[in-house]
């Protein structure tokens, strides 16, 4: 094997069956050589039907090698060894400052979307922005909409500026630093809508968390108390306050939480509840909306 970055398409494959035989699934592997190596999926495919071809690497297999084996026996994501998370359209920059964006999650984007399909939100804000994938989404369908983005981490603020720089260059969100809703007393009352992906594990559940979860993600965004619930209940108790009259929350919780969220929704005097489930058919999500002003 050669430190060259263009290789034989047999020299690859035969790389490629050496990292599998160490442990490890296909999918993953071929994830980091597509991100960090440069393999597009589709030419991995093509390299398999046709070995002769030769291929050009970003990086070399020794390196490469090095990624794979702190994947294997540290649990290190891979999103956070290549720097890169795809999710949605967009590919993220990923770092320990913030949960890396879940496929499930792009769900919650669909729904806010959903909301305002036709006329765009006139205030919108994201409690928790973490790495700023929901943002970005958002900011990226509604360019001229004024959004706000809350975390009570610097360096994930940081980390969501830059998603945002880098995936929607034109938008028009502002970055605030504090807890859940008093970042944005000046536009209480005003919110049309408010998304929030807020920390949910129960205390108890996260020692039993796989390894490169409990171990690499930051227990900030993971916590949610005793009961799972702490912060979700500050975002529904400061909805009443915070949304404009009509104007929606919505929120992820855990796979079993459903019963217990869409209660702590109706008892805070918001209507229209309901709940939606994720990809793989568990209840995951919540709206609720406030009461529309009398006439």
């Amino acid at each position: 094997m050669t430190d060259s970055k263009t290789l034989a398409g047999t020299d690859v494959l035969q790389w490629r069956r050496q990292q599998l035989a160490r442990g490890g699934t296909a999918a993953d592997l071929d994830w980091l050589l597509d991100l960090a190596g440069g393999v597009r999926w589709t030419s991995l495919q093509r390299l398999l039907l046709d070995p002769t071809r030769t291929v050009a690497l970003e990086q070399s297999l020794e390196a490469l090698s090095h990624l794979w084996e702190r994947h294997l026996h540290g649990n290190v994501p891979l999103q956070h060894l290549v720097g890169l998370c795809p999710w949605r359209d967009l590919l993220l920059e990923s770092s320990p400052a913030a949960l890396i964006p879940r496929q499930e999650t792009e769900v919650l984007v669909d729904l806010a979307l959903g909301q305002f399909n036709s006329t765009p939100p006139a205030r919108w804000a994201d409690l928790g922005i973490g790495s700023g994938a929901i943002a970005v989404a958002l900011a990226r369908a509604w360019p001229t909409s004024p959004g706000y983005g809350v975390d009570l981490s610097p360096d994930a603020l940081r980390l969501a500026e830059r998603n945002l720089e880098r995936c929607a260059p034109h938008h028009n969100c502002s970055l605030l630093l504090g807890s859940w809703w008093i970042p944005l007393k000046r536009w209480w009352g005003g919110l049309d809508l408010v998304v929030s992906n807020p920390p949910y594990i129960p205390g108890a559940v996260v020692d039993g968390l796989e390894a490169v979860v409990r171990d690499h993600e930051p227990h900030m965004a993971l916590l949610g108390g005793a009961d799972g619930l702490d912060a979700i209940r500050a975002v529904v108790n400061g909805a009443p306050t915070g949304l404009s009259p009509g104007g929606w929350l919505l929120l992820e919780h855990h796979h079993d939480q459903s019963a217990q969220v869409t209660r702590l929704l109706r008892d805070a005097g918001l209507v229209d509840v309901s709940a939606v489930a994720d990809l793989e058919g568990t209840l995951r999500f919540a709206l609720a909306r406030k009461p529309a002003a009398s006439s």
